[in-house]
């Protein structure tokens, strides 16, 4: 199997990362969020997993300096509580 393979990822509002190494992470998000606000998909949930917290910390900080981001929080005990991330968008005004 080639590693260059593009993945291709459904666009249903929910990004799990487990199968993405740290460095595909930054723009593999930010990507993700901007077709989920094309789609019409406000609120998202990404799945970083509890680990080390790499993960975690790199969709963080994108979060943080996305303009197109209202607000993220931990997830609730039924959406991965802190090995995921749930993200509000602003909706695309195209």
């Amino acid at each position: 199997m080639c590693a260059d393979k593009p993945v291709r990822i459904p666009i249903d509002g929910v990004l799990d990362l487990h199968a993405f190494r740290p460095a595909e992470v930054k723009d593999l998000v930010e990507e993700y969020l901007e077709e989920c606000r094309r789609k019409g998909i406000y609120h998202v949930r990404i799945i970083h997993g509890k680990g080390t917290g790499t993960l975690r910390q790199i969709v963080l900080s994108l979060l943080k300096k996305n303009p197109c981001v209202l607000s993220y929080r931990a997830a609730d005990l039924s959406g991965g509580s802190w090995g995921a991330t749930e993200v509000v968008l602003k909706p695309d005004k195209n």
